[in-house]
């Protein structure tokens, strides 16, 4: 028999986890700081934040996520918080993001701040408890506006909450929060400083500028006599990092999961294993050459799906180069990088090139999808368009791609670098006077996701994304 749906949930245990849970929720500062790693139990942590004044009759909380869909994704903040807060007895409202506690009507909200101008829609706003899942990903002009709504009339005094997974300063959008945390970070290896884990300095804010001390008074003596006494409100910050093997839920439920972090490319493995906060990419660590350790005379016979993904550029000469690089996957689970066309061209010769190619792949024998990459604005939909209509007769697919060069090569990466994608020794035609493997390695070991030419491993990257995931299709005839 199927339980009622209004059975009651299973009354569990409920309570931090030793390590960074236990830390950030006994921290005293009024700005902690957690994570640096991923599995280490920091969302749940946040979660339970709240639940030490549901009593309080005037408590809130808001915990930002910087996207909507963030917040309602399967397993994210709305779905670990049901878990949780259900158990206690809060009634949630879908509608506002929310949980209520009873008597005092204590609310948990989520919401998401997804532009920087929506922090103006907190204007007027009293938050006792603010949090932010994933801090990484905000701006700082985002988490400093809303320091000033961070303000109380309960009686608890007024304190915000964070996580984080570690990114290099220079990244473009959570690069101030690295060099915010720097003194709790070793900036020779880019890994945390274990002894100073959640000890507390403080800070204050003059003129877009952070100023440290090890002690308010410290900042008080500082400041006296620069600032209006009013003014010289000094902060007390801390950061306490985690690691995966603290959260002994996840790892005894999930022993996988570390499997899954192991399988990622260098930098992102770095990042979300170790917890670096100075890897980023460079020449040979998202691509090392040597990791291409498997090159064949000839193609294999155990293919059993192409796809032939392109990077355009219109420019003939000098300039970005258009480029059409073939993926197959094997029987055996393997890949290979079977055939490179790649040059400048006039936009009109290139849709000639990749039409004679599209007619010379299809006499392969083995399914062939085309896919094309469809660049940002009204410009890049006609040419993906104009694509599309060249190649009638033929599977051809569009893909508005989005995220970072480096973020899209990622699986690819990943798979290199564990020896698992071949690569043919004779690529195909090429313009250079290089040959056509030579000229791909080189670009592969230089790819930083910013400098230099990288059509091909772009294509590379967007033809393995779609074939990894595709199953054997019927060959299509040309018109």
């Amino acid at each position: 028999m199927n339980p009622s749906p209004t059975a009651q949930v299973e009354k569990q245990y409920i309570g931090p986890q030793p390590g960074l849970q236990m830390k950030m929720l006994m921290s005293k500062a009024d700005i902690c700081i957690g994570g640096g790693q991923a599995g280490a139990g920091k969302t749940f942590a946040l979660l339970l934040e709240p639940l030490r004044h549901k009593d309080t009759k005037g408590f809130g909380a808001v915990i930002f996520r910087r996207e909507s869909p963030q917040i309602t994704n399967e397993g994210g903040l709305w779905d670990e918080s049901d878990r949780l807060y259900r158990q206690i007895g809060a009634k949630d409202n879908k509608n506002d993001l929310s949980w209520t506690f009873m008597p005092e009507k204590v609310k948990v909200r989520f919401s998401h701040m997804q532009m920087a101008s929506d922090r103006f829609a907190w204007d007027g706003s009293q938050i006792p408890l603010i949090g932010f899942d994933q801090l990484e990903s905000f701006e700082s002009i985002q988490f400093w506006y809303l320091l000033s709504r961070n303000r109380s009339t309960c009686g608890v005094r007024p304190y915000l909450r964070a996580t984080c997974n570690a990114v290099p300063e220079d990244d473009p959008i959570g690069g101030w929060l690295t060099k915010l945390i720097a003194w709790w970070i070793d900036q020779e290896t880019g890994y945390a400083i274990p002894e100073r884990g959640g000890i507390i300095r403080w800070l204050i804010r003059v003129n877009e500028i952070v100023h440290w001390a090890d002690s308010k008074q410290e900042l008080i003596d500082r400041f006296t006599g620069q600032l209006p006494p009013e003014d010289i409100l000094p902060k007390s910050f801390t950061y306490i990092p985690g690691s995966l093997e603290e959260n002994i839920i996840l790892t005894s439920k999930d022993p996988g999961y570390r499997a899954n972090l192991l399988a990622l490319p260098l930098i992102e493995r770095e990042r979300l294993l170790k917890g670096n906060w100075k890897i980023k990419a460079s020449a040979g660590k998202i691509f090392n050459r040597a990791w291409f350790r498997s090159i064949l005379p000839a193609m294999p016979d155990d293919v059993i799906s192409f796809v032939r993904y392109w990077d355009k550029a219109g420019t003939e000469g000098a300039g970005k180069r258009s480029a059409g690089v073939l993926v197959g996957k094997r029987k055996s689970g393997r890949f290979l990088i079977a055939h490179i066309v790649k040059g400048q061209w006039s936009s009109a010769n290139r849709e000639a090139i990749i039409k004679q190619t599209a007619a010379l792949d299809a006499i392969r024998g083995k399914p062939v999808e085309i896919w094309v990459e469809q660049e940002p604005g009204s410009g890049g939909k006609e040419s993906a368009e104009n694509t599309v209509i060249n190649l009638a007769g033929y599977t051809i697919k569009v893909e508005r791609v989005t995220g970072s060069k480096v973020t899209r090569a990622g699986p690819l990466a990943a798979q290199v670098e564990v020896g698992n994608v071949d690569i043919m020794a004779h690529l195909g035609e090429t313009q250079d006077d290089v040959s056509a493997l030579e000229s791909f390695l080189s670009e592969a070991q230089n790819f930083d996701g910013v400098r230099g030419f990288m059509d091909q491993i772009d294509a590379a990257s967007g033809a393995f994304n779609k074939v990894a995931l595709s199953s054997p299709t019927k060959f299509v005839e040309v018109w």
